[in-house]
C-alpha cells in the first residue's frame, strides 16, 4: 500500500532537516540577546503599546502622589523588611524602599534597581540612595524628555494594549513554579507530551500526528511543539507554508538553545490563546482561569485544568461556554492522555471524568481604553502607514501616566454618576464628558477620557473631535492681545479700569447689545475684577479698544479656530472648539508665552529595535512670557476668589478659568496645577442644553482628578519674568501711590507700562475708563 502524501513529504522533510538548520541554528544563537527574559522577549509579530515610565522626583508626596497604587498596579509585593527581590518594596515613615526590575524602556534596557526613597517629615521625597547609601541624582527629572534622561529613575512602564485592532483582556501572568503539576501537565497532553524531551522540534510527534490525521480523514492532532506554538504566536505570520514552517523550526532550536524549558512553558501558557467572552479575547491561562472559572489559575482542578487544555486546538470551537459537549469530549481525551502516560492517578483521572465542569463566567474588560488604543491606533497609521503594512510587529511608546488615566476615568464617571443622580433630567439624557491633561514642559499626552467610561459602546473621541462653545474659558485668550501689543495701543494691565456699562454695536449683521452672565452692571471695574468674575461686558470693550481682528489673530496664533471672518461675539466664546486645543492654547499661559505640540505617542519601533519614528517635539511662540504670566496671575485669582472657586486644590496653587456656553449648553474648566494642565468639558452631544455652569459641572470634576493627578509630580518654581514688577495702586483712581495705604492694591505689571502716579497734594483725574 503507498504511503499517505503527507507522510512522505514530511519524511523528506525530516531527513533533510539536521543538515539543513544546523549552520542557520548556530548563525542565530551568535545574533541573541545576553541574559534576556524570554517574558520580555517580544516575538517579530507581536504588538505591545506602552505606559511612559514613571518618574520618581524629588519633592513629590510619597502617598498624596500615588506610589502605592503605582507599584500595586505594577504587581509589586510589599514587604515588612528592606527587598531582597526585584518586585518587592517596603513602605514605612521615613523611608520607601523599591526593588525595581530589570525592563525595557524607551528602546532601551535597565537593570534591576534597588532604591532607597528617603522621606521628609511631610511624606516627600527628599533624597534617593542605592543599596550603598550613595546619593542617584534626579535633579534632572521632570525637564524635558525621557529620552534625555541618563538616571533611570523611574517606574517601569505599563501595557497598555497588545494589540490595535483586537479587544484583549488583561493578562494575568502565571509563575510556573507557583502553579500545581495538574494544571499544567493537561496543556503537555494536549499538546506536546515530549516536551521535556526534544530540542524543540519531535519527529516521532509530528510523524504519529500524521498518522493519526491520516486515518481520521481530518486533523484530530497536531505535530507542533510547544515551542514551535510559542514561535507561532510570537514570531511567524499565520500564513501557512513551507518557508514558514522552516522558519518555524530553525527558531524553534533556537529559543530551546538559549532557554530552559521551565521559562518556555511558562511564556506559552502566559500566550495561547483561549477563546473570547462577549467580543473580548482572553490570552494566558491566568485570564483565562478567572474569564471562564472566577479563580485563578492556581486554584484550578484538574477538571477544570483538563477543560481548558482541550481548547487550545479550537479555542473558540471547544469553548465550554460556547460548546460545552465539544469541550467536554476532547477534555475526556485529555484526561485518557494523562491517564495514558501516568502523570495523574486512575482515581484522579476518574474523579476528573465525572466532575461537571462547573462555569463561573467572569466576563473581562478589555484591557486599556478602547478611545486612548484608538488615538494611538491614528497616530501610528499617520506616521509610518507603508511599514506597518507588512503585518509585522512593533512597539508604541506613549506618554500615557496609567494612574491618572485610571483616576480620569474613575473621576469622570463618577461625576456623571452624580449628576444624573443629583438632577433628575439629566438621567434621560445622553450626558457626556471629555478630559485630556498635558505636561506643561513637553505636550506629552498624560492621560485623556474622551466620552463617558461607562458607555462601552460609545467611540466618539470628543477629546479631539468634540466642537463645543467655550463660553467664558476664551476670555484668558483675548487678554494675550490686550497685555502685548493691543493692536498699536498702549498695552493693558491687570488694574485698568474698563466700564461695565450698558454696550450696543451695530453689526452688518445688526445691532448687538452684549450682557453679563448675572443681570446688572457694576459700572467702573479693572482688567483684574472683569476676568475672576467672568464679566461679559468689559471684555467686549477690551476687545473693541484692542481691535476685534488684532484679538481674533492673537486668538487662533494661540491654537483656537475662529470662522473668517470672526464674529465679535467670539470674545465671549461664540465659537466652536476641541478640548484638546483648548487645552492647548492655555499652554500658552504656563510656557513662557510659547504653545507646545500635544502628542500621546513618543516612540514606534520594531520588537526587535530599530526606530521606525519619533515624537516631533514643538513649541511656538505665541506672546512675551510677561504677558503670559501676567494672565496665569489672573487666573490664580479666578481660583482663588472668583468663579472658578470650586477648583481650589487642598495645598496645591491651582489657576484656571470656567466656561459656560449660551443657554447653559455647555460646562468647562482648563486649567493648570504645578507642571500639568488639564480641559475638562462636560455636556450633551445633540447640544441639549446642560443646564448647568462651568463652576456646577466641570469645575469639581477637574478638582478632584487633578488633586491626586498634580501632587504626582514635581511642581516647577519659577521667578517671573524680569519685566514684571509690583507696584500699589489707589483703587478709586487707578493712579500709583509710593506705599501700602488703605485705598491701595498691590498689583502687578509690565516694566515701562505703569499708569502715572498719584501726585501729592494735589487733586489728579482718574485713569479714563475703556469705554
Amino acid at each position: 500500500m503507498p504511503a499517505h502524501p503527507q507522510i512522505d513529504s514530511m519524511s523528506s522533510f525530516l531527513r533533510d532537516l539536521p543538515t539543513r538548520l544546523l549552520l542557520v541554528a548556530l548563525l542565530l544563537l551568535l545574533a541573541l540577546p545576553a541574559g534576556a527574559s524570554l517574558e520580555d522577549e517580544l516575538g517579530r509579530n507581536q504588538v505591545r503599546v506602552f505606559s511612559a515610565p514613571y518618574p520618581l522626583q524629588l519633592g513629590v508626596h510619597a502617598v498624596d502622589g500615588g506610589l502605592p497604587a503605582r507599584l500595586e498596579r505594577l504587581g509589586y509585593v510589599r514587604v515588612s523588611r528592606r527587598p531582597e527581590e526585584p518586585g518587592e518594596y517596603f513602605w514605612g515613615h521615613e523611608r520607601f524602599w523599591i526593588y525595581r526590575r530589570s525592563h525595557f524602556a524607551l528602546g532601551d534596557e535597565y537593570d534591576a534597581l534597588l532604591m532607597d526613597l528617603e522621606l521628609d517629615d511631610a511624606g516627600r521625597i527628599e533624597r534617593i540612595l542605592d543599596l550603598d547609601g550613595e546619593e542617584l541624582d534626579a535633579g534632572s527629572l521632570g525637564r524635558g524628555e525621557l529620552d534625555d534622561w541618563d538616571s533611570g529613575l523611574w517606574l517601569e512602564p505599563e501595557t497598555v494594549a497588545e494589540s490595535l485592532t483586537e479587544r484583549r483582556a488583561r493578562r494575568r501572568p502565571i509563575e510556573l513554579a507557583r502553579l500545581p503539576e495538574h494544571v499544567w501537565r493537561p496543556v503537555l497532553a494536549a499538546e506536546d507530551s515530549r516536551f521535556f524531551d526534544h530540542a524543540g522540534l519531535d519527529a516521532r510527534g509530528i510523524a504519529r500526528a500524521l498518522l493519526a490525521n491520516a486515518r481520521a480523514g481530518k486533523v484530530v492532532q497536531g505535530g507542533s511543539t510547544i515551542t514551535q506554538q510559542l514561535i507561532k504566536m510570537r514570531d511567524l505570520s499565520p500564513k501557512r507554508s513551507l518557508g514558514r514552517k522552516v522558519s518555524e523550526a530553525m527558531r524553534s532550536l533556537e529559543l530551546e538553545a538559549e532557554y530552559d524549558k521551565e521559562e518556555i512553558l511558562q511564556a506559552y501558557l502566559n500566550h495561547v490563546y483561549l477563546g473570547h467572552l462577549d467580543g473580548v479575547s482572553i490570552y494566558g491561562y491566568g485570564a483565562a482561569a478567572r474569564a471562564y472559572f472566577s479563580k485563578s489559575a492556581a486554584e484550578l482542578s484538574l477538571a477544570e485544568a483538563s477543560a481548558l487544555a482541550a481548547m487550545i486546538q479550537g479555542p473558540n470551537r471547544l469553548s465550554p461556554a460556547r460548546n460545552a459537549e465539544a469541550n467536554r469530549r476532547r477534555q475526556q481525551w485529555v484526561l485518557d492522555r494523562m491517564e495514558e502516560l501516568e502523570w495523574a492517578s486512575s482515581g484522579a483521572v476518574a474523579a476528573a471524568r465525572r466532575a461537571p465542569v462547573a462555569l463561573a463566567l467572569d466576563p473581562p474588560a478589555p484591557r486599556g481604553d478602547r478611545q486612548l488604543v484608538a488615538w494611538v491606533s491614528e497616530v501610528v497609521e499617520m506616521e509610518a502607514p507603508r511599514r506597518f503594512a507588512d503585518g509585522r510587529g512593533f512597539v508604541v511608546d506613549t506618554t500615557f501616566d496609567p494612574l491618572l488615566q485610571a483616576a480620569a476615568a474613575d473621576t469622570v464617571e463618577e461625576h456623571l454618576q452624580q449628576l444624573r443622580r443629583s438632577h433628575s433630567r439629566l438621567r434621560r439624557e445622553p450626558l457626556s464628558a471629555a478630559l485630556v491633561t498635558l505636561d506643561l514642559t513637553t505636550g506629552a499626552v498624560l492621560a485623556a477620557v474622551a466620552g463617558d467610561p461607562g458607555d462601552r459602546e460609545d467611540a466618539f473621541d470628543r477629546v479631539r473631535n468634540a466642537r463645543r462653545q467655550p463660553g467664558s474659558a476664551i476670555k484668558p485668550l483675548v487678554l494675550l492681545e490686550a497685555f502685548s501689543e493691543c493692536g498699536g495701543e498702549d498695552p493693558l494691565y491687570p488694574a485698568r479700569r474698563v466700564a461695565d456699562r450698558p454696550l450696543r454695536l451695530d453689526l452688518p449683521s445688526g445691532p448687538w447689545a452684549p450682557s453679563n452672565f448675572h443681570p446688572g452692571h457694576r459700572g467702573t471695574v479693572t482688567v483684574r475684577e472683569a476676568l475672576v468674575d467672568s464679566l461679559n461686558v468689559p471684555f467686549v470693550r477690551i476687545a473693541r479698544h484692542c481691535g476685534f481682528e488684532a484679538t481674533a489673530e492673537q486668538v487662533q496664533s494661540a491654537g483656537v479656530r475662529l470662522p473668517k471672518p470672526p464674529p465679535p461675539s467670539f470674545v465671549l466664546g461664540a465659537v466652536e472648539t476641541s478640548p484638546l486645543d483648548l487645552a492647548r492654547a492655555y499652554s500658552v499661559f504656563a510656557h513662557d508665552g510659547e504653545r507646545v505640540r500635544p502628542y500621546p505617542v513618543r516612540r514606534l519601533a520594531r520588537p526587535a529595535g530599530g526606530r521606525l519614528a519619533r515624537a516631533r517635539n514643538g513649541e511656538r511662540r505665541v506672546v512675551d512670557a510677561a504677558a503670559a504670566y501676567l494672565v496665569r496671575d489672573l487666573l490664580r485669582d479666578a481660583v482663588a476668589r472668583g468663579t472658578g472657586r470650586a477648583a481650589a486644590l487642598e495645598d496645591i496653587a491651582a489657576w484656571g478659568k470656567t466656561g459656560t456656553s449660551d443657554q447653559r449648553r455647555d460646562a468647562w474648566f482648563v486649567g493648570g496645577a504645578g507642571n500639568l494642565l488639564t480641559a475638562v468639558w462636560v455636556g450633551i452631544d445633540d447640544g441639549t442644553p446642560l443646564g448647568l455652569t462651568g463652576s456646577q459641572a466641570a469645575a469639581p470634576l477637574w478638582r478632584d482628578y487633578m488633586q491626586l493627578a498634580a501632587a504626582s509630580y514635581a511642581h516647577r518654581i519659577e521667578p517671573p519674568p524680569v519685566q514684571i514688577v509690583e507696584r500699589w495702586v489707589q483703587t478709586s483712581t487707578g493712579l500709583l501711590v509710593r506705599r501700602q495705604r488703605s485705598d491701595a492694591t498691590l498689583e502687578l505689571f509690565r516694566r515701562g507700562d505703569e499708569p502715572d502716579r498719584r501726585r501729592l497734594l494735589r487733586a489728579d483725574h482718574p485713569i479714563p475708563e475703556l469705554q
